[in-house]
């Protein structure tokens, strides 16, 4: 329970250190020290609650309310500081602040919010989480240090803050933690809102103004899901006299559903579902850790978080089937999306939000096997999005681009960063990695609850399968060597390789991870019996023999001219074409832009995910 504690409050020393410090080996220093600290603690807490089921007292502590009051006091200044570079047309920004922040003060000074000693609970998946953040986050801290010298290298026209925005990822370290622990919903409230905020920083720290219109876009999207938290907050202080998330969701009353689908609605706001995707699409204009951060280990997975916990009183309702269903219009669109996109972090940043369906719509169903499905979603696809993140950052330093069509050839290239992303690329969609363990529960957890969802898993699973393998069939196609450009990559091999070698071990050891962890929580389920797992096993060394073959092969890659029908000319780049001329050719992927653009497709996922969220609360019953 001090782990817990202490995971909250020591990220915020070496935030306060990076601030003041200016020197690059102290910042190493400090950013290697504290990554290793917050990943031993992390593990230690996991450790402590092994095989411990959600029914484990509370910690409580005796930190005033008043406290986080004064917090918010603080955070509601800051917010309203930033807005004041906003033009006047743009005042729906401040007013979403000064209307969250102002009925949560007016309700505390009235004494309409109840006081509890009952701050912190954890339980399995709070363990899960903290290991997700703890060792996940940290890798990609590390490799922040040595990216963004190269950032500023290529960008000298933007101020090097580069301390400032390190410490920043600290201070998301902190939130993360206080929102996997919190149960005083003011408290997950207030450690909501430093996620949003630290987002902000890192979307904007370039300056530019495609960059500063991204941070306030986000800013307001995510301050929409703020508003419902609040709302949410007064209900049930209100109508159940407490504020404390545990007691709320085993509440025995029909009262309590109102509440849940405003949490449920911040989640999938902070998650990026639909309609509220294009804020994470836009952040993509941040150095890469930030991308990195806000789509695997940190940000996006408060969101699916807090829907899982509210997952429980969904189960077998109207709004369970809803939410499943906005859940899965994100899941099949995105997956679309990604399919006409040429630019790497694109991809990941629609696969991203259709991963992020994908947990909300087992979250919908709430049956105790989407649950343990959907808690597993989580940790493979944190571990291999933000491996994939950081290999194209670290491809797009090095060649100059991130477009996939530009990675053509990678492996002679780029060779151990291509054989880190062909583990990357393997762990989201290649059997029997993660991503394709927990689809497998999904669809089997799916088919014994509701028919109409196994479908759309199937369906959206075949359009990923569709991206990943043409993105992976670039890497290795090349009939030409092409020179070596992987020269200046430092300490970013630390977070590579660490990234790579956690995917593996993240799918080997997934049976010690359910039973340890999830199924406390959410009992046995068939994926873990024993045929299952020597079925997975053997997979998991098959597949493991193509990233292995391509190491020991790097230096040794057979290059072999293309058969052009016949039609081949003694200059491998040229065919003859019918009127026997010599012509170039050149090998390009199929985008399919006349199904899947997001000129045909971004607007009406827009308004059919709309029209979902209003029937959410219109059908809402008791």
């Amino acid at each position: 329970m001090n782990l817990a504690a202490f995971l909250i409050l020591f990220p915020l020393i070496p935030a306060l250190l990076l601030v003041c410090i200016k020197n690059d080996f102290w910042q190493k220093l400090i950013v290697v020290l504290s990554s290793a600290i917050i990943a031993i603690a992390s593990i230690g807490f996991a450790m402590e609650f092994m095989h411990v089921k959600n029914d484990l007292p509370f910690f409580s502590s005796t930190i005033p309310d008043k406290f986080v009051m004064f917090s918010d006091f603080i955070l509601a200044l800051v917010f309203l500081y930033l807005c004041r570079r906003l033009p006047l047309k743009k005042y729906w920004i401040p007013l979403l602040v000064v209307l969250q922040y102002g009925a949560l003060f007016y309700c505390e000074a009235r004494g309409m919010i109840p006081e509890t000693n009952c701050y912190l609970f954890f339980d399995g998946l709070s363990a899960v989480m903290a290991l997700v953040i703890g060792i996940v986050g940290t890798l990609i801290a590390i490799y922040t240090v040595g990216y963004m010298k190269h950032y500023h290298h290529e960008h000298p026209e933007v101020p090097n803050r580069s301390c400032f925005f390190i410490a920043t990822i600290f201070l998301f370290f902190s939130a993360m933690f206080g929102v996997v622990f919190s149960n005083s919903l003011t408290w997950l409230y207030f450690f909501w809102e430093i996620t949003t905020l630290c987002s902000f920083i890192m979307i904007s720290y370039s300056q530019k103004e495609e960059a500063i219109n991204n941070a306030f876009r986000a800013m307001w999207m995510l301050m929409l899901g703020g508003l419902a938290f609040v709302i949410a907050i007064i209900f049930v202080a209100q109508n159940c006299n407490t504020i404390e998330l545990q007691q709320v969701l085993n509440t025995n009353s029909g009262i309590i559903l109102l509440p849940v689908l405003l949490l449920c609605f911040a989640g999938m706001n902070k998650a990026a579902l639909y309609p509220f995707g294009n804020w994470l699409l836009g952040a993509m204009v941040a150095p890469t850790p930030s991308s990195a951060l806000l789509h695997s280990s940190t940000m996006v997975k408060a969101g699916v978080y807090l829907v899982l916990r509210c997952a429980p009183v969904l189960k077998d309702s109207t709004s369970g089937i809803i939410i499943a269903l906005i859940g899965g219009l994100s899941f099949v669109a995105c997956s679309a999306l990604a399919i006409s996109q040429r630019d790497g972090k694109r991809i990941l940043a629609y696969s991203t939000i259709a991963n992020l369906g994908l947990i909300v719509m087992c979250a919908g169903i709430g049956t105790q096997f989407t649950l343990w499905a959907g808690a597993l979603l989580i940790i493979f696809h944190a571990v291999a999005k933000a491996l994939m993140f950081l290999c194209v950052g670290t491809v797009e330093h090095q060649t100059g681009s991130k477009d996939i069509e530009d990675m053509e050839g990678l492996i002679s290239k780029m060779p151990y960063t291509t054989i880190i992303m062909m583990i990357g690329l393997s762990g989201m969609f290649l059997a029997p990695f993660g991503m394709l363990i927990s689809k497998w529960a999904v669809i089997e957890a799916l088919a014994d609850s509701n028919p109409i969802f196994p479908p759309i898993v199937i369906f959206g699973g075949s359009l990923m399968l569709f991206f990943w393998t043409k993105w992976m069939g670039k890497l290795v196609s090349s009939f030409t060597p092409k020179p070596r450009v992987e020269k200046g990559i430092g300490i970013e091999w630390v977070a590579l390789w660490g990234l790579a070698i956690l995917t593996v071990l993240a799918c080997a050891s997934y049976p010690i991870i359910g039973s340890a962890w999830l199924e406390p929580i959410y009992g046995w389920n068939p994926m873990l019996a024993q045929n299952v797992m020597l079925i997975i096993s053997i997979m998991l060394g098959l597949m493991l023999l193509p990233p292995i073959i391509l190491f020991l092969r790097r230096n040794n890659l057979v290059y072999v001219a293309p058969y052009l029908g016949g039609a081949n000319m003694p200059d491998a780049n040229q065919f003859r074409n019918a009127l026997s001329n010599a012509q170039a050719w050149s090998f390009k992927n199929y985008y399919l832009n006349q199904f899947f653009s997001e000129k045909k497709l971004l607007n009406w996922t827009i308004i059919v995910s709309i029209i979902l969220f209003l029937l959410l609360f219109v059908l809402e019953k008791p």
